[in-house]
């Protein structure tokens, strides 16, 4: 009996909350579990390797300067992802989850960035 009313719990739980949280969840756990570092608690010039989510992938058309930009969000903070000379990367697509590894930057604006990251994508 303890297993349907868990079962009914978590449906429940699943359906009334706010389908935000339910994915920061998600992202926070996954990697906790994977043994990633959590992008909230990294700081500038460290080795990191994260897990999350990319929420949007800017790509600059012949003749710009700047390559790729996309913004990884693990569940805690977002991390800019920039690769360098870059038109357009095969698979860096927004709703995609990518494992990333690289040396923590700042943008201009103070923002936390990664510059031409080693990624793996994972779903």
């Amino acid at each position: 009996m303890a297993t349907a009313e868990g079962y009914l719990r978590r449906l429940t739980r699943r359906l009334t909350e706010d389908p935000e949280q339910l994915d920061v969840e998600e992202l926070t756990d996954e990697a906790a579990q994977s043994g990633a570092q959590k992008a909230i608690d990294c700081q500038r010039g460290q080795e990191v390797t994260m897990i999350g989510t990319l929420r949007c992938v800017e790509t600059n058309a012949k003749g710009c300067a700047g390559g790729v930009r996309a913004e990884l969000f693990d569940g805690t903070d977002s991390v800019m992802l920039v690769w360098l000379g870059q038109r357009r990367i095969p698979g860096i697509e927004s709703g995609r989850t990518l494992r990333v590894h690289g040396r923590l930057g700042k943008l201009e604006n103070g923002s936390k960035a990664i510059y031409n990251p080693h990624y793996e994508i994972q779903k």
